[in-house]
């Protein structure tokens, strides 16, 4: 009868609308084909101490090219995240892929959503794909706090600056540290010092077990630089490890350090992420063309979404970002086997492990930013990387990956294992 089928039909119709796009596979699936960083090393003090960008991504896009045997005249475009250098490091970005011996005619570039940079620069290039306009592309993030003034990069001086900022309240607090921002979410949700010190510790914890067990090994390009020393004296150095973990940083060692933004405050810098060196790399194509071509397929992009929040209270951003990345994936956050939350300060992480409900054997596995380092535009990237290590070593299936974003931002993504 007429009524049954289109009681089917509309059952068809409401199947389709929550059918995950991650559960059947298609010829025009955004892929990933390949995903590697550099190790994370301290600012100013660590082996990338006086490395340019364009050399950290050099060494990226030479790997890239030398795990999957990927023509590089065959991508049709690159985008790469970058926050503290003059207009997102456009120039810099653009000789990396030269030095690297990719060609002119590929084009590139940059982008700055701050601490997501990284993973907005794959999002771009995916959305491309998903779009028609391009069917191989990279993205990536890179930043050198070693090299470039965080002050300089995320402010904008007064001189130049509208006057009518102070009458906005949310532009006026666009503009406070973030650290600050830390500090009021810490009050206004009531978290502890000794709890952020937990999570802080617990970080450590895991990135040191992590690094013992060579867990970051087949992530890690190993990348052969020069140091420059405070005596002036040159050395060559082959970093090829995440240098920020300690391995004695317990809950008593990080409860003696003074709050770094507030006397009477509870962040710290041991609860706060590091300020680092680095960079990460993701080769991205239609599922189609990779096997057309014989590209290794890794993973499978299934979500992304940015939201926005209080920008005085810019560290809940995954609270809204997360659940808009869940439903667009069709998946329930127990469906996600490992969450990559990056750790910019231990009182927002708190805050949103306990409103998103994140298992802790789930949250950050192999510790997170206040043991491994947060270079700004890299992270967003860095994330994907390890998030699909981890879910290769588990056999499991689905990662998030998301984070706060300067501002008053949070965004996220939901990533498939396909090894």
């Amino acid at each position: 009868s007429s009524s049954t089928c289109t009681m089917s039909r509309a059952d068809r119709i409401s199947g389709h609308l929550l059918a995950s796009p991650c559960s059947a596979k298609s010829g025009d699936d955004v892929v990933i084909c390949c995903a590697v960083r550099t190790a994370i090393t301290k600012a100013k003090k660590g082996g990338f101490r006086s490395t340019p960008p364009e050399e950290m991504l050099r060494a990226l896009f030479e790997e890239v090219v030398r795990r999957t045997n990927l023509v590089p005249a065959d991508v049709e475009d690159i985008q790469i995240g970058n926050v503290l250098q003059l207009g997102a490091g456009a120039m810099s970005s653009r000789l990396g892929q030269f030095l690297a011996g990719f060609p002119h005619t590929v084009p590139l570039s940059t982008v700055n959503r701050q601490c997501s940079s990284g993973l907005q620069a794959v999002a771009g290039i995916a959305a491309s794909i998903s779009a028609r306009q391009i069917d191989i592309g990279i993205a990536g993030g890179v930043e050198s706090m070693s090299l470039f003034d965080m002050r300089k990069g995320t402010t904008v001086d007064e001189s130049v600056r509208s006057t009518a900022v102070a009458s906005n309240i949310d532009a006026t607090n666009t503009l406070l540290p973030a650290g600050i921002t830390s500090e009021r979410v810490a009050e206004h949700y009531n978290v502890p010092r000794k709890r952020q010190d937990e999570l802080a510790a617990a970080s450590h914890e895991k990135a040191f077990a992590a690094d013992a067990e060579g867990k970051f090994k087949d992530e890690i390009v190993p990348v052969t630089t020069v140091a420059k020393n405070k005596d002036g004296t040159v050395e060559q150095v082959v970093v090829d490890r995440d240098d920020g973990i300690r391995k004695d940083t317990t809950v008593e060692s990080l409860s003696h350090l003074k709050p770094a933004f507030q006397a009477d405050g509870s962040t710290t810098p041991g609860n706060a992420s590091q300020v680092s060196d680095g960079a990460a790399m993701i080769l991205l194509a239609r599922r189609s063309v990779a096997e057309a071509k014989n590209l290794p397929i890794v993973g499978k992009w299934c979500s992304f979404a940015v939201a926005g929040v209080p920008p005085d209270m810019m560290g809940i951003g995954p609270i809204p970002a997360v659940p808009r990345a869940l439903q667009r994936a069709g998946l329930k956050l127990g469906d996600i086997a490992v969450v990559e939350l990056n750790e910019a300060f231990a009182s927002q992480v708190a805050v949103v492990v306990d409103n998103l409900q994140i298992p802790e054997e789930k949250l950050n596995p192999n510790g997170g930013a206040f043991a491994l380092g947060h270079p700004l535009g890299c992270t967003g990237s860095r994330l994907i990387v390890t998030v699909l290590s981890e879910l290769r070593r588990r056999k499991e299936r689905y990662g998030l990956v998301t984070m706060c974003v300067g501002t008053g931002m949070g965004a996220a993504a939901i990533i498939e294992s396909e090894l």
